[in-house]
């Protein structure tokens, strides 16, 4: 449970309708299991006690006393475990005289309260208010198993020694109704509802309810942990099939269907609480009174089954990958074309290096000018050898405008650095900061210029990863008049250029060649003197990988996850490739890197918000330049 990881499981025990003696057996032995795999929250199918599809059963004494003494088997069964469970089971109030859906919800050998089932659905199908009342606007207690416990559907059970830790339950049809108990639980600070649930399986349904689930965990975000009844329910009418699902923040983690047994992943409640105070939208509502029972549990580690992907801004599925670069493609070509159409601007500048960035930039633009009509002429591509410039990177800058149709101008400026490191007493053999600099800054000062001659705007090529890491020239690259890369990671840039290769294969082969070549090249400024015709300077040695570096950026930023949680999260995700010395090395180096060159990113060229990161001081992110990164790095400490 370190870093609010909270293993939970949707269980769905094989029952025989109407034999609790039976069904309590197997749930006590699914909730052995579970405990075993280190579940902390168990959430079980409604009436999975007596089996849902009981019909006028339920009136029978004989069946409600036999709800109550499998509970009490299961309770004394499990005395030992400190895991939370949430077992379905149908409950008689000798108060009011009426039968309540309730989902008892047990830890330790004690009943922790009972939820009573708000929406009864009593249609097609279904039957409910032939039997039971709603538990709408119940507060009472009443004696069960030898206790005395609340029956209310107000009650959230939180966790005193995992403060985020708050559950709150629904049953089955609550989650299908228009207001959704689990709104007023969550507002009043339920991070994980568990829906013990018996929903019939028919032709489509499943998709319907995954997206109801799915939907419902992002509305409120929160954790949803929804437990179906499967095998042993009745088919006199229908079937069951026990689609169990494990939901949180809109994300399905886990999902089986078919099968009896347990559906396993592990919830992240620090994150959602970060999300919920992030977003001022997220309020409680002070009318609506929720009780919260206490409950003790022993905190441990969490093994981590959970997906943790290594590229976080890229989608593993290919088809999803596909369809998120052609989103961001046209994302941010709209940002441009808006940018191009309100300031009449005749040309888009953009200098070409024959690298990665550069290449994006050029290609979005060449998509804005598509989207306004205008022809690939109006794209002014500008190559500036230098130094460092070496035939491939410039061969490839030449021959890309070319299959754009772009207008080529290629400007040497060797001799213009040349006198002005003159001007400034700069040695030639002085390969330090001003040296690369200077190169970097005259280039920036002939895009400004050139776009002053053509009446045009200077198109940024810089991205994410660069600006977080702050690997540019300030003024120099770190300057233009609209940045089009600057919501882009680098991870996702090689993907968008390589998206763009294979779109561009059939049509224009030698404009896919030249791609792949560019893809194939290594990252890096050029700003140092080739090595017999070689790049010298290779980006990824002096900074890191980007890979990692994207990685820090989205669970750093994104999710405002500490560094020794994103340093767990990246041995999940790498720890393969990278061992934990790298790892940390390359993490110290982010947060350094990070706060020491928000000056850069505090004065940032508009450019478009395309992900759910972004660091212009307009877009999202919002933080001083002089702040010290000492407590994020004291946190990093004697972990190597």
């Amino acid at each position: 449970m370190r870093d609010g990881f909270v293993k939970v499981a949707a269980g769905t025990p094989k029952i025989r309708v109407a034999d609790c003696r039976y069904n309590a057996e197997q749930i006590f032995t699914l909730m052995r299991e579970a405990d075993k795999q280190g579940v902390k929250v168990l959430a079980l199918p409604e009436l999975c006690l007596t089996g849902y599809t009981c019909a006028d059963l339920f009136l029978q004494p004989t069946l409600l006393r036999g709800a109550e003494e499998g509970l009490a088997t299961i309770l004394e069964a499990t005395k030992n475990l400190d895991m939370v469970t949430a077992v379905g089971l149908p409950v008689w109030n000798k108060w009011d005289n009426k039968l309540y859906n309730c989902a008892a919800v047990i830890q330790s050998g004690e009943i922790l309260g009972l939820v009573p089932k708000t929406c009864l659905p009593n249609y097609g199908e279904f039957y409910e208010g032939r039997w039971f009342a709603s538990g709408a606007g119940v507060e009472t207690r009443i004696p069960l198993c030898g206790q005395e416990v609340s029956l209310s559907n107000n009650d959230l059970f939180a966790c005193s020694d995992m403060p985020n830790l708050v559950i709150g339950v629904e049953i089955c049809e609550d989650l299908w109704a228009p207001e959704p108990p689990s709104i007023r639980l969550a507002r009043a600070g339920a991070t994980i509802i568990l829906n013990l649930s018996a929903s019939n399986e028919l032709a489509g349904k499943a998709a319907y309810r995954r997206g109801l689930v799915s939907g419902q965990s992002g509305r409120l975000v929160c954790g949803y942990v929804y437990a179906d009844a499967g095998e042993g329910e009745s088919t006199t009418d229908l079937v069951f099939a026990g689609h169990n699902i494990v939901a949180e923040n809109g994300s399905i983690l886990a999902e089986r269907r078919f099968a009896t047994g347990l559906t396993i992943s592990e919830i992240d409640v620090d994150r959602l609480v970060y999300e919920r105070q992030r977003m001022n939208t997220y309020r409680a509502d002070p009318s609506q009174e929720c009780w919260r029972m206490s409950f003790d549990m022993d905190l441990s580690d969490t093994h981590l089954t959970r997906p943790v992907s290594p590229t976080p801004f890229v989608p593993q599925d290919q088809s999803d990958r596909a369809e998120r670069c052609n989103e961001i493609l046209y994302t941010a070509a709209l940002g441009l074309k808006k940018r191009l159409e309100h300031t009449h601007a005749k040309t888009a500048v953009v200098g070409l290096s024959g690298g990665l960035d550069s290449t994006l930039a050029v290609l979005i633009t060449a998509v804005s000018m598509e989207m306004l009509d205008r022809p690939a002429s109006d794209i002014i591509a500008v190559t500036m050898p230098c130094f460092g410039t070496t035939d491939r990177t410039k061969s490839n800058a030449v021959l890309l405008a070319e299959r754009l149709g772009c207008t080529l101008k290629t400007i040497d400026i060797g001799e213009a650095v040349r006198r002005h490191f003159k001007d400034i007493g700069q040695s030639m053999e002085d390969h330090d900061v001003t040296f690369e600099n200077g190169q970097a800054r005259e280039r920036t000062q002939v895009l400004m210029d050139i776009a002053n001659q053509t009446g045009g705007l200077v198109i940024g090529t810089g991205d994410l990863s660069e600006l977080a890491l702050g690997w540019c020239t300030y003024n120099g690259d770190h300057m233009s008049n609209y940045a089009v890369n600057a919501g882009i990671p680098k991870t996702l840039v090689r993907h968008l250029v390589s998206f763009i290769s294979d779109d561009k294969e059939a049509e224009d082969p030698q404009l896919s060649t030249v791609l792949a070549d560019i893809l194939d090249t290594p990252v890096s400024p050029e700003l140092l003197p080739a090595i017999e015709g070689q790049i010298a300077q290779k980006t990824e040695d002096l900074v890191g990988p980007y890979e990692l570096h994207d990685f820090y950026l989205y669970y750093a930023i994104r999710w405002g996850f500490g560094p020794r949680k994103v340093l767990r999260l990246a041995e999940q995700a790498m720890g393969k490739r990278y061992d934990r010395s790298t790892l940390l090395k390359w993490l110290k180096n982010f947060y350094r890197r990070f706060f020491s060159q928000q000056f850069k990113r505090s004065c940032l060229p508009d450019g478009p918000k395309v992900g759910s990161v972004a660091l212009s001081p307009r877009g999202d992110w919002r933080m001083p330049s002089d702040a010290m990164a000492s407590l994020w790095l004291e946190e990093l400490e004697g972990l190597e």
